[in-house]
């Protein structure tokens, strides 16, 4: 036994971004159970940053503290030095990215090019220009490190993973669709259940915020962007549709729900109170659905055969499952394929919050052991 423990491969392991993910996935890793192949060498907040090559003699109870004493400031390059110093035979290097920084995400090409594995629930690297992902996938293939993002779609639901089997046992994908953003999907089961009436919209809008399942400003959800992302990173696992997105999200057909005469408002105290103006709007097409027999939901769509990948507020039947199987901001999404061509693979669960989205991310981690 004791062979076999001197050749186990070990993985030094650096967060960035201690926010809620971040606390949750240290927490996670730190209870992981003995032994562990992980050593916690390096943590980062916006402020501070701890590096100890060994691995940092830290708890889930003291790690907080330690890093707010610490007198040394973040410095993504010279972390890229320090991790690229520890890569070898035996020893694996990851960096786990919990932040939603543009800056981070740039620097994933060379992270990976000096051996570093990437870990991230941070959208903005896979959904933006496609110039980076491209960057991203050279880099990986160049040195071998790996790039996992499960948790950038769906939190922990294992989404990423199942349409990269899916592609990588010879299924052909002809549809991929689903509610992809937990607070739509808290706001659309709410208001729309299929029966004439119920709560105002703006009042739907108001507790999504006060229970914080939307952004500070809501428009940042309703605007439909974070939907646009994720159909950019599921598109780009599609081998036909790689290259489709050549500006990422931006390049998706989005419906967004904001009010053209809001658009401006920065405040989203100021948002919350204006939208009120706009109930009868929302409630004319709440009506429409209803009499048809139908629900309102955010649905997003890949439809690989058609070539269209759209975010967009469509009515399904009161028996679809976007309408039956949904509560609270569950995510939901229906892979069609040649394989599961009479009825689709279903995957449907919590889409949202901390400790889901941190066990996204530790899965991935596991995936490299």
């Amino acid at each position: 036994m004791a062979a076999i423990a001197s050749t186990a491969k070990t993985f030094r392991v650096a967060v960035v971004g201690v926010g809620l993910v971040g606390g949750e996935f240290i927490k996670q890793l730190l209870a992981f159970p003995a032994p562990s192949p992980f050593r916690l060498v390096s943590l980062s907040s916006s402020k501070s940053t701890l590096f100890q090559p060994d691995g940092l003699s830290v708890s889930a109870t003291s790690w907080k503290d330690e890093l707010a004493g610490s007198g040394r400031k973040p410095d993504l390059q010279a972390l890229l030095r320090e991790l690229s110093a520890l890569v070898k035979p035996g020893q694996e290097v990851v960096l786990v990215d919990n932040t939603s920084s543009n800056d981070v995400a740039a620097l994933y090409p060379q992270f990976l090019k000096f051996g570093v594995n990437v870990i991230t629930p941070n959208k903005k690297a896979f959904s933006s220009e496609l110039a980076l992902y491209e960057q991203i996938l050279a880099a990986s293939l160049e040195s071998g490190a790996r790039f996992l993002n499960e948790a950038t779609v769906g939190a922990g639901l294992p989404i990423i993973s199942t349409l990269k089997d899916l592609v990588a046992t010879g299924d052909k994908i002809t549809k991929i669709e689903g509610v992809f953003s937990g607070t739509m999907s808290y706001i659309f089961n709410e208001f729309s259940t299929g029966k004439e009436g119920g709560p105002s919209f703006s009042s739907v809008v108001s507790v999504a915020r006060e229970k914080g399942y939307t952004e500070p400003h809501p428009a940042d959800d309703l605007n439909g962007a974070d939907v646009a992302r994720k159909l950019t990173i599921v598109s780009r696992f599609i081998p036909s549709l790689r290259s489709a997105l050549p500006n990422g999200y931006q390049s998706v057909s989005t419906k967004s729900l904001v009010p053209a005469e809001l658009e401006g408002i920065n405040s989203g105290d100021e948002f919350i109170k204006r939208l009120p103006e706009f109930d009868a709007h929302f409630d004319r097409m709440r009506a429409d659905a209803a009499a048809e027999g139908k629900v309102l939901r955010f649905a997003g769509v890949v439809d690989v055969q058609a070539g269209i990948i759209k975010a967009d507020l469509e009515k399904y039947s009161v028996t679809h499952p976007f309408s039956t199987a949904l509560g609270g901001s569950d995510n939901i999404i229906m892979f069609h394929t040649e394989r599961y061509g009479a009825r689709p693979l279903v995957v449907q669960g919590a889409g949202a919050g901390a400790a889901v989205t941190a066990m996204g991310v530790l899965s991935d981690l596991l995936k490299l052991v």
